[in-house]
């Protein structure tokens, strides 16, 4: 699945110029953390988010140091802070370097940039024009939608075979150690496991299989120190 697939492709934007009352607005009203900051010509140059409005004058959240550190912090730097918690225009809060993503890119590669960045939203660019936006929300509906639209194995037989192919695909699942029978929709796991996180593991990978009605655990965790069986409680 591509980027382009899961975008929104008109994304609320905000001009550099405006006034950040208008910046705020917008994201409330839209019920939207973050805005792309565009030029006339609908080039990206930027983007500004709550994060931006976390330390503010009008709010006494503007960061304060004692006087030592103060003295030991660039007056550029402080000179900067102050613009961004009193600056009445978008340009003056927003930030200027922006990750962004392009439509042709694999939406794995979006996730990869929320969690490298730690960000929310990637803007989507196309020859340098702003062509829509990806955001963790984007994600969830495609997420929902592909679990909403997977039907159902028919048949015990098939569904067993699922499970076991998905298991076999892991190392976590013992090399075989774990086995599954299926019966009116029910799977039953069954052997051993060396860690109990694999058994929470392997109820999940039963689970997703579509048809699965409930999983029943009958597990056996084995001390990967003593060798000693531990059944269920």
């Amino acid at each position: 699945m591509l980027v382009r697939d899961i975008m929104t492709s008109t994304p609320v934007t905000v001009k550099a110029s405006s006034p950040i009352a208008e910046a705020a607005s917008l994201m409330l009203d839209n019920r939207i953390s973050g805005l792309p900051v565009v030029d006339d010509d609908g080039t990206l140059i930027g983007i500004v988010s709550e994060g931006d409005f976390l330390r503010r004058g009008e709010l006494d959240t503007e960061r304060r140091r004692s006087c030592f550190l103060e003295f030991l912090t660039s007056p550029g730097k402080l000179a900067d802070e102050y613009v961004h918690a009193h600056g009445r225009k978008v340009e003056e809060v927003m930030t200027s370097s922006v990750t962004t993503v392009s439509p042709q890119q694999p939406i794995a590669d979006a996730v990869k940039l929320m969690e490298r960045d730690d960000i929310k939203r990637l803007p989507v660019v196309e020859d340098d024009q702003l062509i829509g936006i990806v955001a963790r929300s984007d994600l969830m509906r495609a997420l929902f939608s592909i679990l909403m639209a997977k039907p159902a194995l028919n048949g015990d037989a098939q569904i067993e075979a699922a499970i076991q192919t998905e298991l076999a695909k892991h190392s976590w699942s013992g090399n075989g150690f774990i086995s599954v029978a299926v019966k009116d929709g029910v799977a039953e796991l069954s052997g051993t496991i060396f860690d109990e996180r694999e058994r929470l593991a392997a109820k999940v990978a039963a689970e997703n299989v579509p048809g699965v009605k409930s999983v029943t655990d009958q597990l056996t965790w084995i001390d990967p120190y003593y060798g000693v069986a531990v059944p269920l409680p």
